[in-house]
């Protein structure tokens, strides 16, 4: 009788956990669409609030390394056949405001622009300006989008089909690559490259 008895609360026990289960796979399955879309928003916010947080740390640890290069090294180029220290921060600036601009839809105010083939750019004062518009451009671009659309596919460069954020974290790469190269140009100089901001 004691083994019926414990075979039967072990079914019973079995039965109600099952139960529970399937009563919490029927309400994940039945949750309002507003629920589920109230989830992804704030997924894409939490994103919109990383990628602002990463582009102001970027923006600030580019303007230490501008800075720290006396004016007569903007010039400086290791080997004749790479960029100088202004033309590898001007081809990022471009690149800021081309990412940005795709990423978010915002309009490129630098839309056909050279920035590394304009003079106006070689002074320290305007070649910190233009870098330091390109990450503010960005910035404000992200703060300004709708982050419901921050999954949305866009073309960038009229080549790869990619997330909007996708497209602002490959732009962050990018001039974190091209910034990363100007310490060497820095040690050329005899100039210690600012310690590196990972927060």
């Amino acid at each position: 009788m004691r083994q019926s008895i414990k075979a039967f609360r072990y079914f019973v026990s079995t039965l109600a956990v099952s139960a529970a289960l399937g009563l919490v796979c029927f309400a994940q399955q039945a949750a309002p669409k507003a629920i589920q879309g109230a989830a992804a928003t704030s997924a894409a916010t939490d994103q919109s609030t990383v990628l602002v947080a990463d582009w102001t740390r970027a923006r600030d640890y580019t303007k230490e390394y501008l800075d720290a290069m006396p004016e007569d090294g903007l010039g400086l180029k290791p080997t004749p056949d790479i960029r100088s220290f202004a033309e590898q921060f001007l081809h990022l600036a471009n690149a800021n405001f081309a990412f940005g601009s795709a990423a978010t839809g915002a309009a490129n105010p630098q839309q056909g622009k050279d920035l590394e083939k304009m003079t106006e750019y070689k002074t320290k004062a305007a070649l910190t300006k233009i870098v330091m518009e390109s990450y503010d451009f960005v910035i404000n671009s992200v703060k300004g989008m709708d982050v419901k659309k921050m999954n949305e596919s866009v073309k960038l460069f009229g080549r790869f089909d990619v997330s909007r954020g996708v497209a602002l974290n490959k732009g962050f790469e990018h001039q974190t690559h091209h910034r990363g190269q100007t310490t060497i140009y820095l040690r050329l100089k005899g100039v210690k490259p600012p310690n590196e901001r990972l927060f």
